[in-house]
């Protein structure tokens, strides 16, 4: 099992970390993508990535709740570092508009640009998209030359979202700890994106999957996720596990 979105590189897990990519091996997950937040959470990526070189990979992006009104100087510091090729992916990136729509021009500006550095280095992206659907889709249209590959992280659409990202591309789907949720709506959605399309995540620290509800996120959870959704497509969980690591593998190249 691959854990496609785990931030434990944040200060949630100063006390433990160690112990917690402990953990996470013990419960069979393979591999962790580290998506980034900002450029001051960069030096935090790769200090970890430097403790656990195999077992991690690590992406580069400024997260929409980070668009301030200096992040095209933000944007211009990463895609120097992008050069390095130590990224296998452009994240975490996207539209964020449930708290706050001050900067919803500049969260689409920042989004438009990151994606085509996805188009220009041929990585995918890792998609954070709450409140914003008509505002990714509209950024989406407005690239030039080939589609970017990606994944839309915790997904939290509905039916016609995914109707209308299929219009656009050939995108995979993070699913986490939400579809254990006793009134989450994202079962009835797996057998429509279907497991071919399905990637494994925590979200780490936030949104623990049940039976761990309320409690701080890890990838060790992964399980719970994996074997939610062998439940509700009606296979097992060596088959879900089995893939989606190649959906993870296929989409970031690992």
């Amino acid at each position: 099992m691959i854990d496609t979105h785990s931030h434990i590189y944040c200060d949630a897990f100063d006390d433990d970390r160690a112990l917690v990519v402990e953990r996470s091996q013990q419960a069979g997950v393979s591999h962790l993508i580290l998506p980034n937040e900002n450029l001051a959470s960069v030096p935090l990526l790769k200090d970890l990535h430097a403790l656990y070189p195999a077992y991690t990979s690590m992406a580069i992006g400024l997260h929409p709740e980070e668009v301030k009104p200096n992040y095209r100087e933000e944007l211009d510091a990463m895609r120097a570092m992008l050069d390095s090729g130590e990224f296998i992916a452009v994240g975490e990136i996207g539209m964020d508009l449930y708290w706050d729509k001050t900067y919803r021009a500049e969260q689409m500006e920042a989004l438009k640009i990151q994606l085509e550095w996805c188009q220009e280095k041929g990585l995918p992206f890792i998609m954070h998209c709450r409140d914003g659907m008509d505002e990714v889709l509209e950024v989406l249209d407005s690239l030039k030359g080939d589609m970017p590959r990606g994944v839309f992280h915790c997904f939290g659409g509905d039916e016609h979202d995914i109707e209308r990202l299929r219009e656009r591309g050939d995108f995979y789907y993070g699913i986490g700890g939400v579809v254990t949720f006793k009134k989450s709506k994202l079962p009835q959605l797996l057998p429509i994106i279907g497991l071919d399309r399905i990637l494994l995540e925590t979200d780490a620290p936030y949104m623990a999957p049940v039976p761990m509800r309320g409690k701080r996120n890890e990838s060790s959870y992964i399980p719970y996720i994996n074997n939610h959704i062998a439940q509700v497509l009606g296979t097992t969980p060596e088959e879900v596990s089995r893939v989606t690591d190649v959906n993870a593998k296929t989409l970031f190249n690992l």
